[in-house]
């Protein structure tokens, strides 16, 4: 009896020095592995980014100014007014006003007198609305730090030419190229064909009347 109390006693006091052991080595492995540093330290450098200042307004309007070639009756400076109104990102609408000269024809240059329109005629105004389409927004890159916000696209509509003292219905259409110089000035280069239908030189034919612009607006 008293062997088997002394095998009970000791095993009771061998058990008691494993746990005692067992959790001074766990103490010892956190203090010796809670508080170390990574192995692996990445070197990453923050950039500062700064959103581009668009200006939230739809309403762009401004002047052009270039050159436009009337069939048959050659090339003049030509300059008017635009003003837009951006529907979404994509579709905008324009409303335009152009105005040029006309040139002699060949044939008055080459009878040495006879004209076929008086001085008070020669003077063109074109009238027209159009649907835009930015089909490539996007940025311009000037340099390593410089990028301006841009956006090429389409356009088509329809108006009125006033020429000869006689008015044409007139199917417009174009591209351009619009880059945002801040949050409110916009520079435009564009290229248009205004058509219409005249007999002006005695046979009916469509005319087709070529403009290259550029211009400044202003988001409002």
């Amino acid at each position: 009896m008293e062997s088997r109390l002394l095998i009970f006693l000791l095993s009771t006091v061998s058990a008691a020095v494993l746990l005692l052991a067992g959790c001074s080595t766990l103490q010892v492995d956190d203090h010796e592995y809670g508080d170390s540093e990574p192995v692996i330290r990445p070197n990453l450098e923050r950039r500062t980014i700064t959103e581009a200042d668009i200006d939230s307004e739809d309403f762009e309007a401004g002047a052009f100014v270039g050159m436009m070639s009337i069939e048959d009756f050659g090339s003049n400076v030509v300059y008017g007014l635009r003003a837009a109104y951006h529907i979404s990102e994509d579709f905008f609408t324009e409303a335009a006003v152009g105005r040029t000269d006309a040139d002699d024809t060949s044939y008055e240059t080459l009878s040495g007198g006879a004209q076929v329109l008086d001085d008070s005629e020669r003077q063109l105004t074109y009238y027209s609305v159009s649907l835009g389409y930015n089909i490539l927004p996007g940025e311009a890159f000037f340099g390593s730090s410089h990028a301006f916000n841009s956006a090429l696209y389409l356009v088509a509509g329809a108006g009125n030419t006033e020429f000869a003292n006689d008015s044409h219905f007139t199917v417009n259409i174009g591209t351009g190229y619009r880059l945002l110089v801040n949050d409110w000035i916009a520079l435009h280069a564009d290229f248009r064909d205004y058509i219409y239908d005249s007999d002006l030189l005695g046979n009916d034919k469509t005319t087709n009347n070529l403009e290259v612009t550029g211009g400044v607006t202003l988001f409002f």
